[in-house]
């Protein structure tokens, strides 16, 4: 009896351990989160950048236009598996980019697609089973990239990717900076994405257009209009 007795005091004594460093992690990961990239580091950071078709593709172009091309690479441009007009968009960024010191070469950049979770007008019944494939794919495209850099701004196949990068972070597989730029047509309240990763605090940097939303939420910085 006393055996049994010290055995499950241990097996407490071992949950009891497991649970303390989980939430300890977590609690570190989110101290971490929000804080800049090392600037000490010059080395490439591999992108990840989310797509989403119509305004989400356009102002993301515009954000990437923006970046510092040695620093942000490889690039890994991801839409959804139904959007080839988004990577058509970025393949053209791309090759805008070809700059003479690269011999007229494209710099490093990957196109990818995922599924969705729920297509327009799709059920909620049969959105179960797609849900759980989107995730499973989010899941396969994440360990084979690894990225460092997240870019997304609202497209609702951005969700799975953050919050496993997050989940990356918690394990110690990988730490993606993961940042968050709310789109244009936000201009009172966040979108459900948006409000997802700012309130469970996911995003590393999270970006508004409007300075009535940096009002709002306090954790947002006000950057202007991007378009």
């Amino acid at each position: 009896m006393e055996t049994a007795d010290g055995s499950l005091f241990l097996v407490l004594v071992i949950i009891i351990s497991l649970v303390f460093s989980a939430v300890a992690r977590i609690f570190y990961v989110l101290y971490r989160t929000g804080k800049p990239l090392r600037a000490d580091s010059l080395k490439p950071l591999s992108t990840l950048i989310v797509l989403g078709s119509g305004g989400h593709t356009a102002e993301m172009i515009n954000v990437v236009a923006l970046l510092q091309k040695d620093r942000f690479t490889p690039r890994f441009y991801i839409a959804a598996a139904t959007d080839k007009m988004s990577l058509q968009k970025a393949c053209v960024l791309e090759d805008s980019l070809v700059d003479m010191q690269h011999q007229g070469k494209r710099v490093s950049a990957k196109y990818m697609q995922i599924y969705r979770s729920r297509e327009v007008g799709q059920s909620y019944l049969t959105s179960i089973w797609t849900t759980l494939l989107a995730v499973a794919h989010a899941l396969w495209i994440m360990i084979k990239i690894r990225p460092e850099v997240v870019l997304c701004n609202g497209p609702g196949t951005c969700i799975p990717l953050c919050v496993i990068a997050f989940l990356f972070k918690v394990v110690g597989i990988t730490w993606s900076s993961i940042f968050y730029v709310e789109s244009i047509a936000r201009v009172q309240r966040l979108s459900l994405s948006g409000l997802l990763l700012y309130k469970l605090r996911i995003a590393d940097q999270f970006f508004v257009q409007w300075p009535q939303l940096q009002s709002k939420y306090r954790r947002a910085q006000y950057v202007g209009c991007l378009m």
